[in-house]
């Protein structure tokens, strides 16, 4: 049965439009239309597409605030990083039940819906027990993570992590990092995963997490599929693969695979302009996470010189430090802001910077998690968020949004055409907040 719904006001693909009718038939616009005088359901306020995010680890939403401490003398003061924080995450996951995941996840993803993301990309590579041994089903933590995204309501593209090796040229992996590895056959096991109303995709972890010819494999053997991996997020992971293969990471990856615009290239912080040109060429999505990349110091990708070769990005909450489509894309211009010292770095004159950053995020994200979002068009999903534009009109209103106003003021969220958040809040909010926090009372903090 269709459901029409009036937009008063709403961000097409060509721009600014008033008075739509979209009709909705199985949660995607199959009609758009000028509003005429029998329409039900009349959406006040202005409505968006629905943000993707690109990139997520959704356990990662328990560990928020629990590693802002300096290291110690011992471990020497001043030290701490990716790396010393991936230690912290490493004691803090051993714990972690499939019951804890999908609380933990739930929340992750009714924020998430709050804060103006419809669709998430999950890099998911807590597989196994604590000791290493898979559960009786291989894919028991990869199904929690499509309940809790179906508990929600929102979008799924589920990435499973295929992790093998702890450092480049085979470096065995160490005992905290036993729950995620995988072999050829448990990992392609991994890969039969349904996802209702969502899609699967790959994602080896990193270059020195999988052999190239694990790489290669995987390529291979699900090409067509949405491809993610982490590349280039630290200068370590640079020198580490330059020592190791002569080569820098990304060139190294597309002198592997054939890289297309099915891959997303997870930070690519630290990449060099002959890197950038190779990424443009072959239209990947560089996946940027500026929230996670300012929270562990990892450094600024040049964005300018992407979008200059007309490059593509979009942004993902990565670590869930923060949960903010808003706050990402904010954080994202200041960095770049600080390392230009110029305002409005990434806006043009067509365009306000808030709105140049959510075009391309939009288009950028869509593309990563490789399903009909990110425009309202027709044969694209209903996924609306409807800001307040509290006397703002066109590009101010998403300015606004990105600079000032934040979550608050996000009204409603649309999943598919039927209302998931309303007056900000998740329609199961009390319960989901409930039980995340039973299964957090026992776990270290």
């Amino acid at each position: 049965m269709a459901s029409k719904l009036h937009l008063e006001t709403a961000l097409m693909p060509e721009g600014w439009r008033h008075d739509l009718v979209a009709t909705i038939e199985h949660g995607i616009i199959v009609r758009l239309e000028p509003a005429g005088p029998a329409v039900a359901d009349r959406i006040s306020g202005v409505v968006e597409p629905g943000l993707p995010n690109l990139h997520s680890h959704a356990f990662q939403r328990a560990m928020a605030g629990l590693t802002e401490k300096r290291g110690s003398p011992e471990s020497g003061a001043g030290a701490d990083s990716f790396w010393t924080w991936r230690e912290q995450m490493y004691r803090f996951v051993g714990r972690l039940t499939p019951d804890d995941l999908e609380a933990i996840a739930a929340l992750a993803y009714m924020e998430m819906l709050e804060a103006g993301f419809t669709w998430v990309a999950e890099f998911h590579y807590l597989h196994h027990q604590p000791d290493g041994r898979p559960y009786d089903d291989v894919a028991e933590m990869s199904q929690r993570i499509v309940a809790a995204a179906d508990a929600t309501g929102i979008g799924l593209t589920l990435l499973p992590v295929f992790y093998r090796q702890s450092g480049f040229l085979g470096q065995p992996p160490g005992a905290a990092q036993r729950r995620f590895l995988n072999d050829r056959d448990s990992y392609a096991r991994l890969m039969e995963t349904r996802v209702p109303g969502g899609t699967i995709g790959i994602a080896p972890h990193s270059l020195r997490a999988v052999t190239l010819e694990d790489l290669e494999w995987a390529a291979r053997t699900f090409s067509g599929k949405p491809a993610h991996i982490h590349i280039s997020e630290q200068t370590r992971e640079v020198d580490d693969c330059l020592a190791a293969h002569g080569k820098r990471p990304v060139d190294l990856l597309f002198d592997t695979i054939d890289v297309d615009e099915r891959w997303c290239l997870v930070h690519a912080t630290h990449v060099d302009p002959s890197e950038i040109a190779r990424i443009v060429r072959a239209k990947a999505i560089v996946g940027l996470c500026p929230i996670t990349e300012a929270n562990l110091g990892d450094g600024l990708f040049d964005v300018p010189a992407l979008l200059a070769a007309d490059g593509r990005f979009g942004v993902g909450s990565d670590s869930l430090v923060r949960i903010s489509a808003a706050d990402e894309l904010r954080t994202l211009e200041y960095g770049q802001r600080l390392l230009h010292r110029q305002r409005n770095v990434l806006g043009e004159a067509t365009r306000s910077t808030g709105r140049r950053l959510f075009d391309l995020a939009l288009a950028g994200g869509a593309q990563a998690v490789g399903a009909p979002v990110g425009s309202i068009a027709v044969g694209m999903r209903a996924d609306f968020v409807v800001l307040q534009a509290d006397g703002f009109h066109d590009d101010a209103v998403l300015d606004h949004w990105l600079f000032t106003a934040d979550n608050a003021a996000i009204k409603t969220v649309y999943r598919g055409g039927i209302p998931v958040v309303q007056q900000g809040r998740h329609r199961d909010r009390d319960a989901i907040v409930a039980r995340y926090r039973k299964v957090m009372s026992p776990l270290p903090r």
